[in-house]
């Protein structure tokens, strides 16, 4: 947890109260995106999907072409073959592995992968939930 050194505050539930005398509304039950996601790891995953930008025909993808949607089953397959990916890595501790396209695999790229399919199937579920 980060601690805010600059400004300290009092959250009686109905306001917040900061040390400089501003005032705002509580916190209390808001979403706080700032503690659930890590700035290394969304870098990283801005990285790799940067890198697979580039299609086998050299031409470049939009890097939010994949919010089109593939379908659940898709995202499923692909899930599950970097899931395999990351556990055969982690289990062996081998520092990288070859697939079957003979195409090279360290753990940080597939725990990436496994985030794509796993980010892009909860996206196409909750996109679908709201038609």
């Amino acid at each position: 947890m980060v601690s805010d050194q600059i400004h300290t505050e009092i959250d009686d539930g109905n306001m917040r109260i900061f040390e400089s005398g501003a005032v705002r509304d509580t916190s209390t039950n808001k979403l706080d995106y700032e503690a659930c996601l890590s700035p290394l790891v969304l870098k990283r995953y801005a990285e790799y999907i940067r890198d697979c930008r580039v299609q086998p025909d050299g031409n470049l993808r939009a890097d939010d072409n994949w919010q089109k949607g593939f379908g659940l089953a898709v995202w499923m397959k692909s899930k599950l073959r970097h899931i395999l990916h990351t556990w055969t890595l982690h289990r062996t501790g081998a520092p990288n592995l070859v697939d079957e396209d003979g195409k090279v695999w360290d753990i940080e790229t597939a725990l990436c992968a496994e985030f794509f399919n796993t980010h892009g199937m909860l996206h196409e579920v909750l996109a679908n939930k709201h038609k």
